[in-house]
């Protein structure tokens, strides 16, 4: 066997390879996602949104109903692929409390729900900046950046949220551009 029939087989056996795994991902990211399942999973978005957001004095993620602002956003407002990859991130977080744990991350302790969560954040992206934007640009945002966002994003908009775990003027006065905050001032709920 001379060298370039070796070079075009390897080439050809590479380009196969590629193009099926690149049809395999392309199928996984654009199937169509049931909305029964992702409500299915509102009890493990909640726990997930309570770790970001957890209740001290002011409410948490959990009593802002967070975890319906996240599903009904998914739903509604974002593309498949956005779904079917918070979705496959939902599947990464199980799978994960499954193999260290031995049990469904709903059954974890606070402590392993942590750990779990701070696997999945750590492991959310690259250490270099560069790498992160051309992953985001080719493969969309990660599940915990999705997740991240989306639960301040519904926690802000919702009542208590707004009213106790910012500082919300419901009558405001005078608008001033620039104010400074006072100690211990929480942030100003509207802009």
């Amino acid at each position: 066997m001379n060298r370039r029939s070796y070079l075009k087989r390897i080439v050809v056996f590479g380009a196969v390879g590629v193009s099926s795994f690149s049809i395999f991902k392309w199928t996984e990211l654009t199937r169509k996602v049931d909305p029964a399942t992702l409500w299915s999973k509102k009890d493990m978005i909640a726990e997930l949104a309570e770790i970001i957001i957890p209740e001290t004095e002011t409410p948490g993620a959990k009593s802002a109903n967070v975890a319906d602002y996240i599903v009904k956003v998914l739903l509604n407002c974002m593309d498949i692929k956005k779904q079917n990859k918070f979705c496959a991130g939902l599947d990464r977080v199980e799978s994960y409390a499954l193999d260290n744990y031995g049990k469904p991350f709903m059954n974890c302790t606070a402590n392993e729900k942590q750990a779990v969560f701070e696997y999945i954040a750590s492991h959310s992206g690259f250490s270099y900046r560069i790498l992160n934007r051309i992953n985001k640009k080719i493969f969309g945002e990660s599940f915990y950046l999705t997740l991240r966002d989306l639960t301040i994003e519904g926690y802000c908009m919702s009542k208590p949220g707004a009213t106790q775990g910012l500082a919300y003027d419901y009558i405001p006065g005078n608008f001033e551009a620039c104010t400074i905050l006072k100690p211990n001032q929480k942030s100003w709920a509207t802009k």
